[in-house]
């Protein structure tokens, strides 16, 4: 959802617009992301290097709260959901809290209907 609303992908409004007025959180991981996702972006010709960095600079501004997460849980839900461990700290996150988990990818939603419901 980050992504979307940075990097103006599809669904970017409705991405906006969830966001808006809510407490963002994240693991750690979620910079290193959003600066994988400018690199790729850049490599795709989509952003100058400059703009890559300028919207990095917009991102680093965002309020969002980062948090360390359990690698052994993180593996554990990963294995059992068949997710990416990147994809699983984000779900995993999310029962810590227990906040919503916004995301466009189908698998993870999916994973995150499931697992959060079953709490």
């Amino acid at each position: 959802m980050i992504a979307a609303g940075l990097f103006a992908e599809a669904g970017r409004d409705a991405a906006l617009s969830w966001l808006r007025g809510r407490t963002l959180c994240a693991p750690h991981l979620v910079d290193c992301e959003i600066a994988n996702t400018a690199l790729r972006k850049h490599g795709r010709r989509e952003f100058s290097a400059r703009m890559a960095v300028e919207l990095l600079r917009t991102y680093a501004a965002m309020p969002i709260e980062r948090h360390t997460v359990d690698a052994g849980e993180v593996l554990d839900l990963a294995i059992r959901t068949r997710l990416t461990a990147y994809d699983a700290s984000y779900l995993w996150l999310a029962r810590r809290l227990g906040a919503p988990l916004a995301t466009f990818d189908a698998r993870l939603g999916a994973a995150a209907l499931r697992e959060l419901r079953d709490g």
